[in-house]
């Protein structure tokens, strides 16, 4: 399904999702299931390579990335659109990159018209869940070079980057960080000043995510703040913010945006921000442990 909102997330529109996927499934629905469908490849309406000539800043486009699963064998592909969704062209091949499975969630900055880099994650050496890697086009989406790891292999896990460019060209990725006991989850901030060649760890914005933990959201607002927002996964379950006014060096305590989740299972949110200077956060919630998972929206005013 797509929901598209035409007044800054106020209402919404639902509709099944304008694309075609491989299996005709969820385009990240392997993982959920008990016997998955098998290489995309094999699929109805597999995944095709991209002739490029996609246009990163054209000021109605969208890229969407799509994946099978998180572990071995896991392959990626994506989607773009020039229309804000209302279409979606694809699903396009997304290289393996020499590894064991690439669990793509989207995550890109326009470099210029036809370049644009990506941060993916990948699995470790063992093939378990993840390392994050940043990745480049340069000739329109035809195909994507390898250009760095974002720091060693962890012990426990690094996926689902989110991104952003600095006034000084540097670039900035919260990660979804796991230790190797399992017994935190946190999200850690990674910086680079030579456009993705080399990383340092900068801060950690968010100590502790709770049981299971969640991914980043992070956005740049108007007057040059930064806020990465994220699901909070203990008691008292909620959404949570923190905020950052030196680039991610430091960041406040957290500002719960609701704290009435039923249980663990929320979050996974993405923010923009708009024109009136409020912010809309979209995740995942659920009222009671028995009752549905729905997504939801927090407008609020940083």
């Amino acid at each position: 399904m797509q929901s598209r909102s035409l007044d800054g997330g106020l209402t919404w529109d639902n509709i099944p999702a304008p694309l075609i996927s491989p299996g005709s499934m969820g385009i990240s629905a392997d993982e959920h299931m008990s016997n998955p469908l098998g290489p995309v490849g094999g699929r109805v309406n597999p995944p095709m390579p991209h002739p490029g000539g996609i246009d990163f800043t054209h000021p109605d486009f969208a890229l969407l990335y799509a994946r099978t699963g998180l572990r071995a064998g896991a392959e990626s592909w994506f989607y773009t659109s020039t229309d804000r969704c209302l279409s979606w062209n694809g699903p396009f091949t997304l290289q393996m990159f020499d590894q064991l499975g690439i669990a793509a969630r989207t995550d890109y900055l326009t470099d210029g018209p036809d370049a644009a880099t990506v941060f993916l994650s990948a699995t470790k050496h063992d093939g378990e869940e993840g390392r994050v890697f940043c990745a480049r086009t340069s000739n329109g989406g035809r195909s994507f070079e390898f250009v760095s790891w974002l720091r060693e292999e962890p012990t426990g896990f690094d996926i689902m980057p989110a991104s952003l460019r600095l006034d000084d060209g540097a670039i900035i990725t919260a990660l979804r960080t796991r230790d190797a006991s399992g017994g935190n989850d946190a999200i850690d901030l990674m910086r680079s000043d030579d456009n993705g060649e080399s990383w340092s760890l900068v801060s950690t914005p968010a100590p502790s995510t709770g049981n299971g933990g969640n991914p980043p959201a992070m956005i740049r607002l108007m007057d040059g703040r930064i806020y990465l927002i994220y699901g909070y996964r203990d008691e008292p379950y909620g959404i949570h913010a923190v905020l950052s006014d030196d680039n991610g060096a430091s960041w406040n305590e957290p500002v719960v945006l609701r704290d009435d989740g039923g249980n663990h299972d929320i979050g996974y949110p993405r923010s923009v921000q708009r024109a009136d200077g409020q912010v809309v956060t979209v995740y995942y919630y659920n009222d009671s442990p028995e009752g549905e998972r729905y997504i939801a929206a927090t407008i609020w005013k940083p």
